[in-house]
């Protein structure tokens, strides 16, 4: 039995010694929610979809779907009787049917329900007006991808598993796509897993973020605080574009606590976790954190820029051989070559002192 919409207990997903995923305890509370599995390729984030899927078999432990199991040692509903979609990465389209008639497949398949959308609504929401009448050859990666999430949706399921389900679109439509595809989920109130490699996308849609390392699930929390709030070294490595800089604790027992790095000085914020006075830890130091000022006599020196559009990231570097990334704006008026010097505000105040054991 399980008290949630959707649950995992002790779940051991195993494709192959290598794709394999162990003791999994995930679950969803309330219908509607939307989760992300984040990940990089390979580590058998598209297993635990096809399991749940019910198109291959759960090693060991258990998977409950609206208070019924679904899988485990010796259960093994099967997937056309689990009201379960799901949209393959590589689309999975039928070549011999058009994109209309793979479309009107998912509806009838359909289990009615109740959702109050139509097959117009999902083809101008996808923008496929165009391509309707064509075959799956005749389109691209990224249209074929949206029509295996038409014809997804138009099956109505229970349970909605996404895999990689915007990767071949173009970014310049991937936005609004995505900002619609999950406007439309919360509407219908459709509950739904994603798999992503890429962070953005995990963290704008889910309610509920799960990280899967090392043939692990080693974080499932909001995404707000599995950015701001890694459980682990590895996971902040994983997530981060910043460094590690190794700082001392001043003190721990104020408002404001308070480290102290060699070159940098002082840098105040709040600890998530709490460390005694004197001890040496690890500061994860993002690219956001520290703020530029030509004005500062703080400087380090300055050993690449890379222009991103809206920015610059400079790589700074510290006398103990420490490269620090830092955002600055792309129209600030001084911008600075390498080896020149680079200032930076202080005292340095970070909100979250994201800090690990050395």
């Amino acid at each position: 039995m399980s008290n949630f919409f959707f649950e995992i207990k002790n779940g051991n997903f195993v494709a192959s010694e290598k794709n394999k995923v162990n003791n999994v305890n995930l679950q969803i509370k309330e219908k509607g929610e939307i989760v992300s599995l984040l990940g990089p390729s390979g580590v058998g984030k598209t297993t635990i979809l096809r399991t749940i899927a019910g198109l291959q078999k759960l090693s060991s432990g258990e998977i409950f779907l609206k208070d019924k199991l679904i899988s485990s040692n010796h259960t093994h509903i099967d997937p056309e009787k689990r009201n379960i979609a799901l949209s393959f990465q590589d689309n999975s389209l039928f070549p011999n049917y058009k994109v209309i008639d793979n479309i009107n497949f998912g509806r009838k398949r359909s289990n009615g329900n109740g959702f109050s959308y139509e097959t117009e609504d999902i083809i101008k929401l996808l923008h496929i007006e165009s391509i309707l009448e064509k075959f799956p050859h005749q389109i691209s990666g990224g249209e074929a991808q949206r029509v295996s999430l038409a014809r997804s949706l138009m099956s109505k399921p229970d349970l909605l598993l996404l895999d990689e389900p915007f990767s071949y679109i173009d970014q310049n439509l991937k936005d609004e796509i995505q900002y619609s595809v999950k406007k439309l989920l919360k509407k219908i109130n459709l509950t739904t897993i994603i798999v992503t490699h890429d962070s953005y996308e995990a963290f704008s849609l889910a309610d509920r973020c799960g990280i899967i390392l090392n043939q692990e699930l080693k974080q499932y929390d909001v995404p707000y605080n599995v950015h701001h709030e890694p459980n682990s070294l590895e996971v902040a490595k994983f997530l981060n574009k910043g460094v590690f800089v190794d700082v001392k604790v001043n003190n721990n027992d104020c408002a404001v606590h308070s480290l102290q790095h060699e070159e940098l000085g002082e840098i105040r914020g709040k600890l998530l976790k709490t460390y005694p006075a004197g001890k040496n830890v690890k500061l994860l130091l993002q690219p956001e954190d520290l703020i530029h000022d030509d004005q500062s006599e703080l400087k380090l020196e300055v050993v690449d820029r890379k222009f991103r559009g809206t920015n610059f990231i400079y790589t700074l570097k510290t006398k103990q051989g420490e490269h620090i990334p830092v955002f600055v704006h792309s129209h600030h008026i001084h911008q600075h070559e390498k080896a020149e010097k680079f200032g930076i505000k202080t005292p340095i105040y970070i909100d979250h002192l994201v800090c690990f054991k050395i």
